[in-house]
């Protein structure tokens, strides 16, 4: 997920069930509507020193380990498409995916497709629940699917009270999700590292202190981890991203693969500036997920380029 606007239009679609437009972001509160405040990025446009090349010896991401967000292929999810592009990231050797909505199908059709291929869903893009209703049909769901993990995929606000608020509804609907043998996290953007709350206080700091390590864990976009260490002047990006992963109290179960061109633009992997060698020797997630919210050619291109690069790359 990236950036946008016109969250209460994105909320309805996932109450509806239908497939997400990440650009129109989800919030909600569970049981009153919580102001939501458009907080900027920082200034997050400078360039990232390119890795060095990765010595050849080191251990490759297993393939297992490796899945990919459905929003990178979101423009061709659509009709038909939907069970061609599934297709194709079989053929290519996925085996896991990251839903973001259903592309109009149910639950069941989604998981009859999947199963089909021989890909499992294991972990989805879900807003915080409006009501608990809406919260019982989004574990009931992502039962239905087999998933393992079901992440929310972004909150926005320049109110504390409203991310301490956020917390509190998170740790909640967590406990209610490991009943039903899921794990609950949190997916990050920059500007959880960028956005002054008061006194230097950030939306990262009320998360990783408020959210019970217990019950949330968090699935870490490296692109944007390494955008908010542009964005708060790290000397060291990538070291920025790597101490915001390693001082977590709470478990960095999963991360977005997304690299990050010279001029802060999206990458397709391995044609970018993050050195993810270096992360992954400092912290192996037990999920590895492709992403590129602006493919470079082909939606299609850069799933085979995300996954050979990972199945290639040694750390």
């Amino acid at each position: 997920m990236c950036f946008g606007f016109n969250a209460p239009g994105a909320l309805r679609r996932s109450l509806e069930e239908k497939g997400v437009d990440r650009r129109g972001f989800l919030r909600g509160a569970m049981a009153a509507g919580v102001g939501v405040g458009l907080a900027g990025f920082g200034g997050a446009a400078a360039a990232v020193a390119a890795p060095a090349a990765s010595a050849a010896a080191g251990r490759p991401v297993p393939p297992g380990l490796i899945s990919i967000q459905l929003y990178t292929l979101r423009s061709i999810m659509r009709g038909d498409g939907v069970d061609a592009t599934l297709a194709s990231l079989a053929d290519y050797g996925y085996t896991k995916v990251e839903l973001a909505g259903l592309y109009g199908r149910t639950a069941e059709a989604m998981r009859s497709t999947l199963d089909s291929l021989g890909i499992r869903p294991s972990s989805s893009h879900d807003g915080i629940s409006a009501t608990p209703a809406a919260l019982e049909t989004k574990l009931a769901n992502a039962v239905t699917l087999g998933q393992t993990h079901i992440n929310v995929p972004y909150l926005v606000s320049s109110s504390a009270d409203d991310w301490r608020r956020w917390a509190d509804q998170m740790n909640a609907e967590a406990a209610v999700a490991r009943e039903s043998g899921l794990k609950y996290g949190y997916h990050n953007h920059a500007h959880e590292f960028t956005t002054d709350l008061g006194g230097g206080l950030t939306p990262w700091d009320i998360f990783t202190s408020r959210l019970d390590p217990k019950l949330v864990h968090l699935e870490v976009d490296l692109y944007w981890a390494v955008t908010g260490g542009v964005g708060v002047g790290a000397a060291d990006p990538v070291q920025f991203a790597i101490d915001t992963i390693l001082q977590a109290p709470q478990k960095v179960l999963q991360y977005h693969v997304k690299d990050r061109a010279v001029a802060g633009d999206f990458a397709d992997l391995g044609t970018g500036t993050i050195d993810f060698a270096r992360i992954f020797r400092a912290h192996t997630p037990k999920e590895f997920i492709v992403e590129n919210d602006q493919p470079d050619v082909t939606p299609l291109q850069t799933a085979s380029v995300g996954y050979n690069y990972l199945r290639t790359l040694r750390f």
